[in-house]
């Protein structure tokens, strides 16, 4: 794939020493984020010096940053998670199941992300679990995988999780595979229910063993009476969760997960341009049927909104639980194969592995491009503003 004309890496050394002077101070979290994706492939990082086995030519090839909020560096751990999770794929249908929290709680979840993130999925787990567990809907022993999302097409702050759940069960006694009914996994209504207490009833605890934390406009949740209120209030809402059409089959389970697991708040392919100290790019405003939209930013407020989905350090972002859960995924992958008639993995896991082909030569087209020489590390770009117009 060509390199996009401008990249979310453009904006942030054009434009990132404005965005630390305007709103400092700023966490070191997102300081590191800012320095590695300001970094990525350039000198800075180092790299070798490639040449043309056929016709000679020579470029610099520079390393790549590694950070997991960057745009460029998630087409290689997206491959390698696939090919590991290929095993786990069984020939029965799929389900997309999206949990979504209000507009209060993701307030208080970007001042508090590790506790709020880490109660959505607890929440989310425990719900689905629940309610597949009951005879009256599915009566089984359910496994799933659940990824967090941050972000809404316009870069505002939207925590959700996407859960990709194979439509059956094992029976409690793991002697059967219950399988659910065509086309249609859980009630959604119950969910949504279950979901909204069960998140409430953990968001409480946590206020009560005062691990939570209010600032600026929120300080005034510090007051259990007025936390309370809030709490109230959402419980009266119904909450989204809303579930979409089940995967035509396990190779649009892969290609689904590709676009899903290691995504971040914005690809560089929504840039349209970057001019007048302004950001414009695409997004799909869901409200209007999905249509394609164009939105354009100060660069300042678009670094503040692309770095608000700075992840807390090592927190895991792509979970396993049921029978899929790493405890236990092999076993009872296994069992669920052999209650279903299946021999083998729906996908090879060993399916596009191996070692990358050599780039081809951009100058010639026809010889392949090999490492020469190493290139030591430059001086880091600093993050001063400059003039900056590319469309």
């Amino acid at each position: 794939m060509p390199r996009p004309l401008l990249e979310v890496a453009d904006v942030l050394r054009a434009h990132g020493g404005d965005y630390v002077r305007q709103c400092a101070p700023v966490s070191p979290a997102r300081l590191r984020v800012l320095r590695a994706l300001s970094a990525c492939r350039t000198a800075a990082m180092g790299g070798h010096v490639e040449r043309c086995g056929r016709c000679g030519f020579e470029r610099p090839a520079y390393n790549s940053c590694r950070n997991r909020h960057c745009p460029k560096c998630q087409a290689r751990k997206r491959a390698a998670w696939l090919d590991a999770r290929s095993r786990d794929l069984l020939p029965v249908e799929t389900f997309h199941v999206v949990f979504t929290l209000p507009e209060e709680i993701s307030a208080i979840g970007l001042q508090n992300k590790r506790e709020i993130y880490s109660l959505l999925f607890r929440a989310v787990a425990e719900t689905l679990q629940q309610v597949a567990a009951d005879p009256r809907h599915l009566g089984a022993e359910i496994g799933f995988l659940a990824v967090l999302h941050t972000w809404g097409q316009n870069l505002r702050h939207h925590p959700h999780v996407h859960c990709v759940i194979p439509g059956g069960g094992l029976s409690r006694d793991g002697t059967r595979w219950i399988p659910c009914r065509r086309g249609f996994f859980l009630p959604v209504r119950v969910l949504s229910k279950v979901f909204r207490g069960k998140f409430l009833d953990l968001l409480g605890e946590t206020f009560r063993q005062g691990r939570l934390r209010f600032q600026g406009e929120l300080a005034s949740l510090e007051r259990p009476e007025r936390f309370l209120r809030v709490l109230r209030d959402v419980r009266r809402k119904p909450w989204v969760v809303y579930a979409k059409r089940p995967f035509a089959g396990p190779e649009a389970v892969l290609k689904y997960l590709a676009r899903y697991t290691h995504r971040v708040a914005i690809s560089n392919q929504r840039l349209v341009s970057l001019a007048h100290g302004e950001v414009t790019f695409r997004w799909k405003d869901y409200r209007m049927g999905r249509r394609m939209r164009v939105m354009t930013l100060d660069a300042v407020e678009f670094i503040r909104r692309f770095l608000q989905h700075t992840l807390p350090k090592a927190f895991v972002r792509i979970r396993h639980f049921g029978f899929l859960s790493n405890r236990c995924r092999h076993k009872k992958i296994a069992l669920c194969r052999r209650l279903l008639g299946v021999t083998r993995p729906v996908r090879p896991l060993a399916e596009n592995q191996g070692e990358a082909t050599p780039p081809r030569c951009p100058a010639c087209g026809r010889g392949t491009m090999h490492r020469v020489r190493p290139l030591p590390r430059a001086a880091a770009p600093t993050l001063q503003p400059v003039p900056a117009d590319t469309s």
